[in-house]
């Protein structure tokens, strides 16, 4: 495995506890990018939605392993039809995830999109039910929701040599990430740098939780020092003319 050509910058931290090597991509986690969900975002159909939330949960959420369905399952149970739109047909499914003849489980779709997504004009409020859930109950979305939907953009890539020594590159969500016809796929935020990079925090600093829960704090702390340090390096660019990945040992 090398790290991608791709022009970005890498820096590395050697997790001697835990048999891991992460390699971060720096010019995204030093990037502006923010989730323009509910404003304005057109979602990843390859018709663009125009009441702006139906965002990236038009495939539903598939479920990571089992402690994430009974996370899922036991937060949907607080939910009220006063803030999940369609509590009520969950129920009559018989529950809000079903498991696909592959063996995998994910939530189910209503019209064209994850089941506890809440639709424009709901009194409620539009977007995720769960989401909306964890705020109005004082704590966070990410703890609430599936995996996969509090992780993007960001994207582990697992790499694990013939001595079990794993490589794992944290970087954002690519098309090739979704297999086959992904080349295909309209994963355009990440990319149209114009609508999307517009946050006055880099990633790093405004996904600190979601990172923190990614790679564990003394990792990020590593990783949050060295960037802190190029941001104060008017000579790097914060998107980032390439540098060399440098490596950390924890001790």
């Amino acid at each position: 495995m090398s790290i991608p050509e791709d022009g970005h910058s890498w820096f590395s931290v050697n997790d001697v506890e835990g048999n891991t090597t992460w390699l971060f991509d720096t010019t995204f986690l030093r990037s502006r990018y923010r989730c323009v969900y509910g404003q304005g975002c057109p979602s990843i159909d390859s018709q663009p939605d125009p009441t702006a939330t139906l965002g990236c949960c038009i495939h539903g959420a598939h479920m990571v392993d089992k402690e994430d369905r009974r996370n899922v399952l036991a937060f949907a149970e607080r939910l009220g039809p006063d803030v999940w739109q369609n509590r009520t047909l969950a129920e009559a499914k018989g529950g809000p995830l079903k498991k696909k003849k592959g063996g995998d489980w994910v939530t189910r779709k209503v019209d064209g999109a994850c089941i506890f997504l809440n639709r424009d004009g709901f009194d409620g409020g539009s977007g995720c039910a769960l989401h909306l859930g964890a705020e109005q109950a004082g704590a966070r979305p990410m703890d609430w929701k599936p995996d996969v939907c509090w992780q993007v953009p960001l994207h582990l890539d697992i790499h694990t040599d013939e001595y079990g020594h794993e490589t794992v590159l944290l970087r954002a969500w690519q098309r090739r990430d979704w297999g086959p016809g992904g080349e295909d796929f309209h994963w355009w935020c990440i990319e149209d740098q114009a609508t999307t990079h517009i946050d006055d925090q880099p990633v790093y600093v405004t996904l600190a939780d979601e990172l923190i829960e990614m790679v564990g704090r003394k990792v990020y702390q590593r990783l949050k020092n060295h960037l802190d340090t190029l941001a104060h390096d008017r000579s790097i660019h914060p998107n980032g003319s390439p540098i060399a990945a440098t490596p950390v040992v924890l001790s």
